[in-house]
């Protein structure tokens, strides 16, 4: 089948509502019914959302409405309210050991008892997705990391994400949970902070720790990828979330968002990314949009 065909008149906007929200467990049986959701395009993908930025037309969407655990994709939503509250990003702040993931036990170079500015932990939290530098975020957040959590909520009401739920700053915690459709709210906000453009995006970075330099990369490998132009992007994976990415992408003349969730296998992702590229190249342009129920 080619790719017009596979197009059909189906237009929708951020601002509707595409269908009733889904709640999606983590369990085996609810993932894969997901993944049995017609979809020409054989994404790995079990939740996809394809959309021009600028107009909001949905290009392709696959379960955009279901509500699943969103692992590091949080870390937005962290930095957006961080850099609203407009505090010192020169500040020292100390990672303590408050900042230990205790719900997944993840390993971490940030010692406790090092020290690092805010917006070197921004830059750690949206580059290299280190859940400490997110977790120090929260937690000093003028009135800590309930304050943090509570404005990330409102935040996120106010830009209508109103099937996403926060409960904490890193993205360990599987109640951190949203749809396709928020996500994609939440990064035509996220893409108007130049940090966040800039940092997300960076192929790597290095911060001094003690005596020593620490050295992180991206961890999304199409930064580097020179067929990509990446305005915004950022990972995430736990084991209920599987692997995620969220992107705002420039693909051929036009401005596109990009949601990938619970997706199977380390480079899935990407590749679903890539198919998602290959398919708006190809396909001819007009308002006309296919969506995978």
């Amino acid at each position: 089948m080619t790719h017009k065909a596979l197009l059909c008149a189906t237009f929708l906007a951020f601002s509707m509502v595409l269908s009733p929200a889904v709640t999606a467990s983590s369990g085996k049986a609810e993932r894969a019914n997901l993944k049995e959701a017609h979809d020409p395009l054989s994404l790995n993908s079990a939740i996809a959302l394809v959309a021009d930025a600028d107009t909001h037309e949905v290009l392709y969407a696959k379960n955009p409405s279901a509500v699943v655990p969103i692992a590091s994709i949080t870390k937005v939503m962290t930095v957006v309210v961080t850099l609203e509250a407009r505090l010192n990003l020169d500040e020292l702040i100390t990672i303590t050991n408050d900042d230990i993931d205790y719900y997944k036990n993840t390993r971490s170079r940030l010692k406790p008892g090092s020290e690092f500015t805010r917006r070197e932990l921004i830059h750690l939290a949206l580059m290299a997705s280190e859940n400490r530098a997110a977790s120090a975020l929260g937690r000093t957040y003028p009135g800590g990391l309930a304050a943090c959590v509570a404005e990330m909520n409102r935040r996120a009401a106010t830009l209508r994400m109103y099937n996403t739920n926060f409960a904490e700053t890193t993205g360990l915690s599987v109640e951190n949970k949203s749809s396709a459709n928020d996500l994609a709210r939440m990064m035509l906000h996220a893409q108007r902070f130049p940090l966040i453009r800039q940092f997300s995006t960076d192929p790597q970075f290095s911060v001094q720790s003690g005596k020593g330099q620490l050295n992180f990369r991206n961890t999304n490998r199409l930064i580097k990828n020179k067929q990509w132009d990446i305005e915004i992007q950022k990972t995430g994976f736990i084991n209920e979330a599987g692997r995620c990415l969220v992107m705002k992408a420039r693909v051929g003349d036009r401005n596109l968002i990009i949601v990938l969730l619970d997706a199977l296998g380390s480079q899935a992702r990407f590749a679903d990314a890539e198919r998602i590229r290959e398919y708006v190249m190809a396909a001819a342009p007009g308002p006309q949009t296919y969506a995978a129920k």
